[in-house]
């Protein structure tokens, strides 16, 4: 069976169309499943667009995203975890290419990326870089990666010493464990970051991660970037339309 682990703050204008991509995605394919939402310290109504969209949710305090992703593993049932951000897309290929990567001998992996919306140019030539060098060092984005479950415990899930990058970190613990391979078929993401925050904000971001290295993930300072209360995200239609969505229907 198929776990789709998402985990969520604040997350209820994006959350009900990821849901309905995962319901119809694995419909589609054919494999039982199921959806565990881990909403961690939500003041909105995540918790109850989750419920409304058929997910379990398992509710957490921890504001740290490691934590919450390994709460809402803990929580799930399947032989397979498929962990989704909750402004992600997914599709039936995408689902598809994940089964046939897990039977033909991979442990884990993640898939290719595209943003929504309108994302100003350096965003997208900054997306680019980073996603070659993670196709190239076979390292899943945060927004889709899937392991088995045998492969997830024996690497120790994700480290919850850190704060973001986790995804990254757990890549290369998998690794030692089996192949792990990323899928050209790609999931469409939230270019809301490159919309909300400025080109200076991601660079002084950018340039504290590099003086500091880890130290800078051991804390939600100055991770404004995944932490903070930048939520609304006008330049998208999925946020525009499911905010409507979740006004009427919750």
């Amino acid at each position: 069976m198929l776990s789709f682990v998402i985990p969520a703050h604040n997350e209820e204008l994006l959350l009900g169309r990821t849901l309905a991509a995962i319901h119809a995605a694995a419909r589609r394919v054919g494999t039982p499943y199921e959806i565990v939402v881990a909403d961690d310290a939500s003041t909105d109504l995540t918790a109850a667009v989750a419920a409304e969209h058929g997910a379990r949710v398992v509710a957490v305090r921890n504001r740290q995203i490691a934590a919450t992703r390994n709460a809402g593993a803990r929580a799930a049932s399947g032989d397979i975890l498929i962990f989704v951000d909750a402004d992600t897309i997914v599709n039936p290929a995408v689902v598809s290419s994940t089964l046939s990567a897990l039977a033909a001998g991979a442990v884990a992996g993640g898939a290719a990326m595209r943003l929504d919306g309108k994302v100003p140019l350096y965003g997208r030539v900054l997306t680019s870089i980073v996603l070659t060098g993670m196709r190239a060092g076979r390292l899943a984005a945060g927004c889709y990666l899937f392991c088995s479950r045998a492969a997830f415990e024996a690497a120790g899930g994700f480290d919850e010493r850190l704060f973001a990058a986790e995804e990254i970190a757990l890549s290369r613990a998998l690794q030692r464990h089996g192949r792990m391979v990323i899928l050209r078929d790609a999931v469409e993401t939230s270019g809301r970051k490159l919309r909300t925050y400025s080109g200076w904000e991601i660079l002084r971001l950018l340039s504290v991660l590099a003086l500091a290295g880890r130290r800078a993930l051991g804390s939600r300072q100055h991770l404004d970037l995944w932490y903070g209360a930048r939520r609304v995200d006008g330049g998208s239609h999925r946020a525009a339309d499911e905010t409507s969505t979740s006004r009427v229907s919750v």
